[in-house]
C-alpha cells in the first residue's frame, strides 16, 4: 500500500511540472503591484482611456478656465522683475530667491533648495571696429569663457572662411590674423560646432582672434552668444560672434579682394566657480511616493535679453503643470517633482551634479521631462524609451485630441535630462514651431515680447496631461 501512495505523490509531482510548462512565460516582466500577472497592452489603454475625464479637466482649466494666461502672466513679472540670469551671476542668485518664494507661497510640497558650483564668467567691455576698407562698428556679443584681449585690443587683417575645411587649406594665410567664420546655417545642431570650436581650429593655425558668424536663421544685424570651449595644449584666444550682415558683408569684400583690418577689445573674465542651487518642489505621491515623475527647465539664460524664451518658458509651463493638478485637488499616485535647473547653458553643470546626487534611486525614476526649445505652438513630445513605452506614450496624446495635439516624435531633447536618458530612463520634451525660435536665441531679442499666453496656455496643458496621467497610472513606464 504504501508504495501506491508513492506513485500517486510521484504522479501528483509529475502533473504539477507539466502543468507549470504549459504556463506563458513570463520572465523578465515586470509584476503589477498585486502581484498577478502583466497588463496587456489592451489593460493599459482601457486604463489611459479612464483618464479622459480628468485631461478635459486640465485642459479646460488651462486654456479657458481661470488658469487661462497664468504661466505667461507668472513668466511676465519674473523677467520683468529680474531679467537675464548668467551663470554665477547677482541676478541668477535673485532668480533663485524669487522661485524658492514663489512655489512656497503657491502651496507646493518640500520646495527647497540643492547646492550646486557653476561656472562664473563675465563678459565685461567688449566692441569690434573696422578700420579698412572703411569705418564701420561691427556688432559683438563675446562668447562663453572667451579670454580677454589685452587691454590695448587687438588690430589685425581678416581673413573669411566659410568652413572649417577652408580654414584648413588655408593655414598659411591664417597666421597673426583674425579669422572670421562666415559658415552658412544648416540647423542649429550641425552648423553651432563653428561656435563651440571655432576659437580652437583658429588658434591652432596661428590666428591671434576669431569672431563667428552668428547661429542664426534670421538675422536684424543681432549677434546670437553661447559657450564655446578651449582645449588643453591650443593657445586660447578672444573670440566673440558677429551679426549674420557682418559675416556676409565682409565675406562679399574679401571676395573682391579687398583687405579688412579690425581692432577688436573684449574685457571678459572667468572667475573662479559660485555657489548656486537646483531648485525643487513637489506634489508627494499618494501610494507610490517614493517614485519619481520629473518635470523641468532650466532657470540660468545668458546676459542678455530676458531669457524669457531660453527657458523662462520652459520653467513656467513646468511649474503651472503643479500648479494645475494642485488647482483640481488632484494627487497622483507617484511624486510629480519640479526641478529648476542651474548652468544649464554652461553644459549642464546643475543637472550633471542633481544626477550624481540622485542617481543611486535611478530605479525610481519614472521619466524625466524637459522644456527647452521654447513654448510656442505645440504639436506633441520628443520622446526617449523603449518600443512599449513609446506605444504606451502615444496612448496617453491621444488624451488631448481635444486641443489636437497628439504627435510623438523620435527621440526627446534636453542636455539637463541627457545623464538619465543615457541610463535608460524613459525621457520626453515639448515639441512646438520651432520656425522663429533661432531668430531670438541667446540674443537681445529673447524678451518676453516673443511669448505667446495663447501658445503658453497650449504647452500647459500637454505638459500636465502628460505627467499627470504617467504620475497616477498603475504601473511604472517599461524600461
Amino acid at each position: 500500500m504504501p508504495s501506491v501512495e508513492k506513485k500517486k505523490e510521484k504522479m501528483k509531482y509529475v502533473f504539477l511540472i507539466l502543468f507549470m510548462n504549459s504556463l506563458p512565460q513570463y520572465a523578465g516582466m515586470s509584476l503589477r503591484r498585486d502581484d498577478s500577472y502583466p497588463k496587456t497592452f489592451e489593460d493599459i489603454k482601457n486604463e489611459i482611456a479612464g483618464y479622459t475625464g480628468i485631461a478635459k479637466a486640465i485642459i479646460d482649466l488651462a486654456v479657458h478656465g481661470k488658469a487661462q494666461n497664468r504661466s505667461y502672466e507668472r513668466l511676465a513679472v519674473f523677467a520683468d522683475t529680474i531679467g537675464p540670469r548668467l551663470s554665477g551671476s547677482k541676478n541668477l542668485d535673485a532668480a533663485i530667491k524669487y522661485m524658492f518664494s514663489a512655489l512656497r507661497e503657491d502651496g507646493l510640497e518640500n520646495v527647497h533648495l540643492e547646492p550646486v558650483k557653476v561656472p562664473h564668467w563675465e563678459r565685461g567691455e567688449e566692441f569690434a571696429m573696422m578700420l579698412e576698407p572703411r569705418s564701420h562698428s561691427i556688432a559683438i556679443l563675446g562668447l562663453g569663457s572667451s579670454v580677454a584681449t589685452l587691454p590695448e585690443g587687438i588690430t589685425a587683417e581678416v581673413i573669411v572662411v566659410a568652413s572649417f575645411d577652408e580654414l584648413h587649406k588655408r593655414a598659411q594665410e591664417a597666421k597673426g590674423k583674425i579669422v572670421v567664420y562666415n559658415e552658412p546655417f544648416i540647423s542649429y545642431g550641425e552648423t553651432v560646432r563653428y561656435r563651440s570650436q571655432g576659437a580652437v581650429e583658429a588658434a591652432k593655425v596661428g590666428a591671434v582672434a576669431s569672431l563667428i558668424r552668428s547661429i542664426a536663421s534670421f538675422s536684424i544685424h543681432s549677434p546670437h552668444t553661447g559657450w564655446q570651449d578651449y582645449q588643453p595644449d591650443v593657445p586660447q584666444i578672444p573670440t566673440a560672434c558677429i551679426s549674420v550682415e557682418d559675416a556676409e558683408m565682409m565675406s562679399r569684400m574679401s571676395f573682391r579682394g579687398t583687405k579688412i583690418v579690425v581692432h577688436l577689445k573684449m574685457g571678459a573674465k572667468t572667475y573662479p566657480d559660485s555657489p548656486s542651487f537646483n531648485t525643487v518642489a513637489e506634489i508627494v505621491g499618494s501610494k507610490y511616493p517614493e517614485q519619481i515623475v520629473l518635470v523641468s527647465g532650466h532657470l540660468d539664460s545668458w546676459d542678455v535679453g530676458q531669457g524669457a524664451m531660453d527657458d523662462g518658458g520652459g520653467v513656467f509651463i513646468s511649474w503651472e503643470a503643479l500648479s494645475l493638478i494642485k488647482d483640481l485637488g488632484l494627487r497622483p499616485k507617484r511624486t510629480l517633482r519640479l526641478v529648476l535647473w542651474t548652468a544649464e547653458e554652461q553644459g549642464g553643470i546643475g543637472a550633471k551634479q542633481y544626477y550624481q546626487l540622485h542617481k543611486e534611486n535611478i530605479s525610481n525614476f519614472d521619466i524625466v521631462m524637459e522644456s527647452d526649445e521654447g513654448t510656442f505652438k505645440p504639436s506633441g513630445l520628443g520622446f526617449t524609451g523603449n518600443a512599449k513605452a513609446r506605444d504606451i506614450m502615444k496612448e496617453i496624446m491621444t488624451l488631448l485630441q481635444p486641443i489636437n495635439i497628439t504627435d510623438v516624435y523620435d527621440n526627446a531633447d534636453g542636455t539637463d535630462i541627457d545623464y538619465w536618458m543615457r541610463d535608460g530612463v524613459p525621457g520626453a520634451s515639448l515639441r512646438d514651431d520651432l520656425s522663429k525660435y533661432f531668430w531670438f536665441h541667446h540674443s537681445q531679442g529673447d524678451t518676453m515680447t516673443v511669448q505667446d499666453p495663447n501658445q503658453m496656455n497650449l504647452c500647459a496643458a500637454v505638459w500636465t496631461v502628460v505627467s499627470y496621467v504617467i504620475a497616477d497610472m498603475e504601473e511604472m513606464l517599461p524600461r
